[in-house]
């Protein structure tokens, strides 16, 4: 989406941000920027941000229905709401109406976990999916259950992935729908080796069919499992090409984005960030120290991925080029609030939840919110 030629660049300093691209010369592996380096990097202003929804309650996973308006998970309520805006395309009102549509059960809240993604399939034009999907943690366990809907509310709901390992943290969380197949994203779950485990559910990304089964064409047949190597997955973004891009929480010393190759093995807890070892894949973009990212949610729109970081407080703004990853820019929100998800609004808006609420942040007295985006290109 083109919105005006103008955009005001300023320079910042307080990250240090690695980009880490991978070149054979005469068999040696040579890291460097992907695309030209700039000195400093910018920052990118917005057009317009709206506030289309206040006081939820830790909002975690957001999901887009055929008529524009939105379903968000709560994670320590089990709740989820809707966000209603107006159809055609049009862009959303300054303030649009919140519903409480059902609430999943077996949610069981605690630390890092509750009902965190939700995903909602493709339907044909005009109308409403007959099911939804929604990663919860249990008393037992974190799992993926398929939920009936009706377009007003939520009916019974079926379990299709169960025994995901739980813990305090690390429970990963992201699920996206990719025409049939559904892709989970989950944690190590405070257990580095499972990550490396291709017995174990967790530390992986995971892709199955509607009924949690193997999906056609994975990797290793007869498994769930798409790529694995990984310490806490919040962010899946699909680009304009169908490729799977992932953000990753490291520890303190590398936060990465990730494009997603079918069996590739990105290294947790061997390594974190870049190397040179071999059998793993290294990270499009690290942010280091951690403190500047945290990153959870991710959204690909008009060739940039947008990153949702936590403890960095910052929507991060990635060039996309094919398979490279550019410079991250700090798109200038004129606020500062920890950010969980964020989406790519049917309007081509971007859908941005804060978390000021999920324990760890400093809530206002109308928090958590819903902003919609258009950031100058």
């Amino acid at each position: 989406m083109h919105i005006g030629p103008h955009t005001r660049l300023i320079a910042i300093t307080s990250a240090v941000l690695v980009i880490v691209g991978a070149l054979s010369i005469g068999g040696v592996l040579v890291f460097g920027p992907l695309f030209p380096a700039a000195s400093a990097q910018p920052t990118v202003d917005l057009v317009s941000k709206k506030t289309i929804a206040r006081s939820l309650t830790s909002p975690w996973g957001l999901a887009f229905l055929p008529d524009g308006s939105a379903l968000v998970s709560e994670r320590d309520t089990g709740l989820v709401r809707r966000i209603a805006g107006r159809s055609n395309g049009s862009p959303a009102r300054s303030l649009t109406t919140t519903s409480k549509v059902g609430r999943v059960s077996g949610v069981r809240a605690g630390g890092e976990g509750g009902l965190l993604g939700i995903a909602v399939p493709p339907t044909a034009r005009g109308t409403q999916p007959e099911v939804i999907f929604a990663y919860l943690t249990t008393a037992r366990d974190n799992r993926v259950v398929r939920i009936d809907w009706d377009g007003r509310s939520l009916g019974p709901q079926t379990p299709i992935v169960t025994g995901i390992p739980k813990n305090t943290y690390h429970n990963g969380g992201r699920i996206l729908v990719d025409e049939d197949v559904l892709y989970i994203a989950t944690g190590d779950a405070g257990i580095p080796e499972l990550a490396q485990d291709l017995t174990s559910l967790a530390g992986k990304v995971l892709r199955v069919d509607f009924d949690g089964a193997p999906a056609a064409g994975n990797p290793i047949e007869g498994s769930r499992v798409f790529t694995l190597g990984h310490r806490n997955v919040q962010g899946l973004a699909l680009d304009a090409a169908g490729r799977l891009w992932a953000t990753e929480f490291g520890t303190s010393k590398a936060d990465e984005l990730n494009l997603l190759r079918p069996g590739r093995n990105y290294g947790w807890p061997v390594v974190e960030g870049r190397s040179s070892k071999r059998g793993f894949t290294n990270p499009k973009v690290t942010w280091s120290p951690t403190s500047t990212a945290s990153p959870s949610g991710l959204a690909i729109q008009d060739g940039a991925a947008y990153v949702a970081s936590l403890r960095g407080e910052v929507l991060w703004r990635v060039p996309l080029r094919g398979t490279r990853a550019g410079n991250p820019q700090a798109v200038d929100l004129g606020e500062q609030s920890r950010l969980r998800t964020v989406a790519a609004a049917p309007d081509g808006r971007l859908w941005l939840s804060t978390s000021n609420t999920d324990g760890r942040g400093d809530p206002g007295s109308r928090d958590d919110r819903m902003l919609s985006l258009i950031v100058d290109d």
